[in-house]
């Protein structure tokens, strides 16, 4: 829920925090190129995920090894702190944690680059509730079709 300002809804404490940590990430990698951007990246990625409890931990950990073993050409990064993969820097894939914004569950995420289109309407984000084996079909069928 969006905090108050003098002039009414205004921007909430998590959201701050969101865009706060996205000028983070991009002040992390500044100078960097190549194969040392990457590695920091990739360790950022892990970090995000290490630190993730519960469902939110499942579904990212799921996500990693999804993407590793389907889409290895993707780049872990975090995105807004979330774990995200992406080609040409542009990310394809997230994973919003439900503690980031406390929400009812987390949920995986695929950006504008992803080749999801199907018509003129598709989903592009999908709560999960559980990872199990149909959830891990379902995010794996997603993610070679977003490549």
């Amino acid at each position: 829920m969006a905090g108050k300002t003098s002039e009414g809804a205004g921007i909430s404490d998590e959201e701050k925090a969101a865009m706060k940590q996205r000028a983070d990430e991009l002040r992390s990698t500044k100078g960097l190129k190549g194969a040392a951007k990457l590695a920091k990246e990739l360790e950022a990625c892990v970090e995000a995920i290490d630190a993730l409890e519960g469902i939110d931990g499942e579904v990212a950990r799921m996500v990693h090894r999804i993407v590793s073993e389907e889409a290895p050409h993707l780049n872990p990064k975090t995105f807004y702190g979330f774990p995200a993969y992406a080609a040409d820097g542009k990310v394809v894939i997230f994973v919003q944690p439900k503690s980031k914004f406390d929400t009812r569950y987390p949920t995986v995420n695929f950006d504008e680059t992803a080749k999801l289109d199907d018509g003129d309407m598709w989903a592009t984000s999908f709560a999960v509730v559980e990872v199990n084996a149909d959830v891990e079909k379902r995010v794996r069928a997603l993610v070679k079709k977003a490549v």
